[in-house]
């Protein structure tokens, strides 16, 4: 007997302790059952005086099956005892099929803690806690015990880890040791080994929403622009007749507009040369002849002004235009859906994009457009170009599966490392890369039909509460975590500062574990979000050693205490050694 229950209210009972449970010397977290011929209830020590425990209320018992929450309240000649083994098992889990190791417990003598693998990979999975509180290496050992487990292959899992500094590769790249059919990927900004693999996305493959985020568009004016030369860029990308209207058609639309515009003629023909530079045809460019009657002029001939200000040859150059502009062409052009192009595509597309629709006389569209310019520009001449260079076109479809693909093996892992690229590429990048296995996992027949775990590390950086949604009508983190599950995409956010991670992401997350936190601005944020968790769990936050953390959620039955394994291999999270690296 652990003791006599002297009174109870809504969820607490308080209990006098019998004296030989005294010499106990932690009862705290410890957990106990209220019982009868009638119902088991199970409790847990909150509070413990001299002679009395308060003592909560769980849930209950019933059939082998523990169920959550305080419906019914013992009786007061209930016997109170600790709980045993059997009910350990039931809350702590053990070691079936469909179980997953986790851990020890902290409460029970390192007693093995068990978690379902379809209650915890089937939600969405939070894991925080402070610098140096084991979070590095709690993810490791989790995704390490995937693969550990003897109860079953996993050998169909998808897990994308996006490496904010490269700490993974360590933990996984003996992978196939534990299996030789699991197989470890390294996609890189660096690569350094021989099995490293460049980073790089197909520019064809991006939507307009994916190009407006690299653009940093900002605005509806160049998310027009922005569609608009995705469109062109489609079309330009055939070599055919109707596409080569289709180029003079603008080049002649544009000069034509420019020639009937108010500027005087030197101002004029400044913008018609800068119209040929950027889109030039073999029908449109310095030295093109254009046809009079009994004469030849090159087109740059036709500039020369007179002493009324005008062109000499206006004529014989509008004559020569309107052969070439024909609105319908616009019109009934039939864009293809699929269409190989490079940046440097994009950059005469958007070219082509400002000459179009009137932008030369519009100085909001034009002062958008050139900002895009100026930025596609930058990019395409920047390092980062390489990151997109990809020779041939491939489907979305093709091209998850090259990413999951790995010395002609299929991968389980797929570590994604941008500790090279700066933080606003790298922010984009890896919206990029959820949209898009997100757009492929929504379009397979089978709804959930193959599952991804996208594990974000430093998800204070990523999923945030950006602005993209009042350009897009959406932010692609948000919606992955209100429709994600339904087709098999699941985020895992892993992060030092939940209180920066997007409230809407954030509300629906279905597991946590979370190591030590200290920060009360983490920890408000964590209550206010996570309604349903007691006080007394954050107050666990902030005493934890580490490696060792509260999991709670769908998958657990009641909050456990939890001490993490070491990972083996241990990823490279170390603390920098300065007694060492001071040495003479």
């Amino acid at each position: 007997m652990f003791g006599k229950i002297k009174n109870i209210d809504d969820i607490t009972a308080i209990v006098e302790i019998h004296k030989e449970n005294m010499i106990v010397p932690n009862l705290m977290n410890l957990h106990v059952i209220f019982e009868t011929a009638e119902q088991k209830l199970l409790g847990e020590v909150k509070k413990v005086d001299e002679t009395t425990a308060h003592i909560d209320l769980m849930g209950q018992f019933l059939d082998g099956r523990f169920i959550a929450g305080t419906i019914k309240k013992p009786t007061l000649d209930s016997q109170v005892r600790v709980i045993n083994d059997e009910e350990l098992n039931i809350i702590l889990g053990s070691n079936q099929k469909g179980n997953m190791y986790l851990g020890k417990s902290a409460i029970y003598n390192g007693k093995d803690v068990y978690v379902d693998i379809n209650d915890l990979f089937s939600n969405h999975l939070s894991i925080f806690g402070n610098t140096g509180s084991g979070k590095s290496c709690s993810v490791a050992r989790i995704i390490q015990n995937i693969f550990l487990n003897k109860n079953f292959l996993s050998f169909n899992a998808n897990l994308f880890i996006f490496d904010a500094y490269g700490e993974y590769k360590t933990a996984f790249k003996v992978l196939n040791q534990f299996n030789p059919n699991y197989q470890y990927k390294f996609i890189t900004s660096n690569p350094v080994d021989d099995t490293d693999v460049l980073l790089k996305i197909p520019v064809f493959l991006l939507t307009i929403d994916d190009v407006c985020l690299l653009l940093q568009a900002d605005n509806h004016h160049q998310y027009t622009i922005v569609e608009r030369m995705l469109k062109l860029a489609k079309l330009f990308s055939r070599d055919d007749n109707d596409t080569r209207k289709l180029k003079n058609h603008l080049i002649a639309k544009a000069i034509m507009s420019v020639l009937f515009s108010n500027q005087n003629a030197a101002g004029k023909k400044n913008d018609i040369f800068t119209i040929i530079a950027d889109c030039s045809t073999p029908e449109f460019n310095v030295d093109t002849d254009i046809q009079g009657i009994g004469y030849t002029r090159k087109f740059s001939e036709c500039f020369g002004i007179d002493r009324n200000g005008e062109f000499g040859e206006s004529v014989l150059l509008n004559e020569y235009l309107l052969k070439y502009i024909d609105d319908e062409l616009e019109t009934h052009m039939d864009v293809p859906k699929d269409a190989f192009y490079t940046l440097d595509d994009l950059e005469r597309a958007l070219s082509f994009t400002l000459i179009g629709d009137g932008f030369l006389n519009n100085r909001i569209m034009q002062d958008n457009a050139v900002i895009l310019q100026v930025r596609l520009h930058s990019l395409n001449n920047s390092s980062n170009r390489k990151f997109f260079d990809i020779p041939n076109y491939i489907t979305l479809e093709n091209y998850i599966s090259s990413l999951i693909v790995h010395n002609n093996k299929r991968s389980q892992i797929v570590n994604i490392n941008l500790e090279d690229v700066d933080d606003n590429l790298a922010k984009t990048m890896v919206k990029i890369f959820s949209k898009m296995i997100f757009d492929f996992a929504k379009s397979r027949k089978e709804r959930a039909a193959i599952p991804f775990h996208l594990f974000i590390e430093e998800a204070h950086r990523y999923v945030v509460s950006d602005n993209d949604h009042f350009l897009l009508g959406y932010n692609i983190f948000e919606r992955i975590a209100k429709e994600g599950r339904k087709y098999g995409v699941m985020l895992d956010l892993v992060s030092q500062r939940p209180v920066e991670i997007s409230e809407t992401v954030i509300a629906q997350m279905s597991n946590f574990c979370i190591l030590k936190m200290t920060h009360p601005r983490d920890l408000e944020y964590i209550n206010k979000m996570l309604p349903n968790i007691s006080g007394d769990i954050i107050e666990k936050l902030t005493s934890l050693q580490s490696g060792t953390m509260v999991a709670f959620g769908n998958a657990f039955k009641i909050p456990v205490i939890v001490k993490m394994d070491m990972p083996n291999p241990a990823p490279y999270s170390s603390n920098c050694n300065v007694v060492e690296r001071w040495k003479a």
